[in-house]
């Protein structure tokens, strides 16, 4: 039971006013709202006023605290080895998870994965795997516990137990337009990640027009922050920063990125998408203690895709989830959406931008994300790009398709899309897909 001391209006006009709260006052706030005594429309405003105000560095830990402490951490003593995970900030066509887990999985390293949602323009791990016929991410505590001692790797949501304030905080975030705040971000990753079970921790923070951080000093500050959660609490945790000012890859959508996942765990992936997962499994695999360095497990994570072992992982942890591995083995045995359309280009030259943050809108509205909490998602819905930042288009070309099963969206997102890339004769700086490492000892840049 929450303390009767404090007051809930108060708390909102105390942090709307610009002044700093007490652990007793943060952990009152997550106690009550997760126990049903404060209702959505005071948590929403509470949210915009610490989005509009900010928490210092002191509030965002008693906050991460609260929401760890709101549910149970998990005990995987019974699992042997050192358990990661990998988290990234979201971005559009960042299907990463889905390919890393298994590759870490296969090397021998236990990966404890409990995922979100979508929010906003970015697509959710949980709503890529339910793309899948039959596959289950809600499952009890037990039953996790199950799989990943049987399959080293478990891919589910979060269950009731784990980090209950941070289920309730995350799907009301994405509505209330509060999703950008770098403590609420913070709180949010590291409260459900140190819950699942890690030992250590790998992240992926992305920057540009489609990530929550829109610049890369904001992507530094929540690396740092996240970063030094994770070693407060005893987890070795490394940050890598990423480019999201194109979509990761060329599929957009639900179903859509799982076939571009089986792509990748059979060898035949982007190479944009390739050169993050091999970095982040590979020092997945060093931090879980099966390489000797970084570089020794971005090789191992290399040879579980050529030697098939990947890929098989990925077979049995869909099986295990109950999904149809039949769709997985031949993807072109999914139902047909009604609605293939092409999009022209609007004229002739090089792509030298991407507006990577409308075209996740795009999808949105074709059917792939959520308007509102209670937002169906049509697992079928995206866009497949042909083409992407570096590369040259002629007028009418077809440099993307829509996928959709709503035929009112298709005008609009025809429009959009060819609004949403800037043409010129060449390119001034090409992208770089990776840019900074960030652990205990400061930020790096990569090379």
């Amino acid at each position: 039971m929450a303390d009767r001391k404090y007051n809930m209006v108060s708390i909102i006009r105390k942090k709307r006013e610009g002044n700093s709260l007490t652990k007793e006052e943060i952990q009152y706030l997550i106690q009550s709202y997760t126990s049903d005594q404060i209702p959505d429309y005071q948590m929403s405003a509470f949210l915009m006023a610490s989005f509009l105000n900010g928490l210092n560095s002191d509030e965002a830990a008693s906050l991460t605290h609260s929401m760890l402490h709101s549910g149970i951490i998990v005990d995987l003593s019974h699992v042997s080895g050192k358990k990661v995970d990998k988290h990234s900030t979201g971005g559009v066509g960042d299907k990463l998870s889905l390919i890393l887990a298994p590759i870490v999985a296969s090397c021998g390293v236990p990966v404890p994965m409990i995922s979100g949602r979508g929010l906003g323009h970015s697509g959710g791990t949980l709503d890529k795997l339910e793309s899948i016929p039959g596959f289950t991410v809600d499952i009890t505590l037990d039953r996790y516990k199950e799989i990943i001692k049987k399959h080293n790797l478990v891919l589910a949501g979060q269950t009731e137990e784990i980090a209950p304030a941070d289920k309730r905080l995350y799907a009301l975030r994405d509505v209330t337009a509060t999703v950008e705040s770098i403590p609420l971000i913070a709180g949010s990753i590291m409260s459900k990640k140190l819950a699942e079970g890690i030992d250590a921790l790998v992240l992926d923070v992305k920057f540009g027009s489609g990530a929550f951080m829109k610049n890369i000093e904001d992507a530094k500050e929540l690396a740092q922050t996240l970063v030094s959660i994770g070693e407060q609490f005893g987890k070795e945790t490394i940050a890598y920063l990423t480019n999201m000012n194109q979509p990761l890859g060329h599929a957009i959508g639900n179903w859509l990125e799982v076939k571009e996942s089986i792509d990748c765990l059979k060898g035949n992936g982007p190479d944009d998408v390739m050169e993050i997962t091999h970095l982040l499994a590979g020092t997945m695999i060093y931090l879980g203690a099966k390489a000797g360095s970084i570089a020794e497990g971005i090789e191992m994570s290399r040879e579980a895709i050529e030697n098939g072992s990947a890929f098989q992982k990925w077979i049995d942890i869909v099986e295990e989830h109950g999904g149809d591995i039949r769709v997985i083995k031949n993807p072109d045995q999914y139902p047909k959406v009604k609605f293939r359309v092409d999009v022209p280009s609007p004229g002739s030259g090089m792509i030298t931008k991407m507006d990577t943050y409308a075209m996740g809108m795009i999808s949105l509205e074709l059917g792939a994300g959520r308007r509102s909490k209670e937002d169906d998602i049509d697992p079928q819905a995206g866009i497949m790009l042909h083409k992407k930042i570096g590369e040259l288009v002629e007028r009418d070309e077809t440099f993307a398709t829509l996928y959709t099963n709503k035929e009112e969206s298709i005008d609009d997102a025809v429009q959009n899309l060819q609004a949403a890339i800037e043409l010129a004769d060449k390119m001034q700086n090409p992208l770089k897909s990776i840019t900074h490492r960030v652990d205990k000892e400061g930020i790096h840049e990569y090379q």
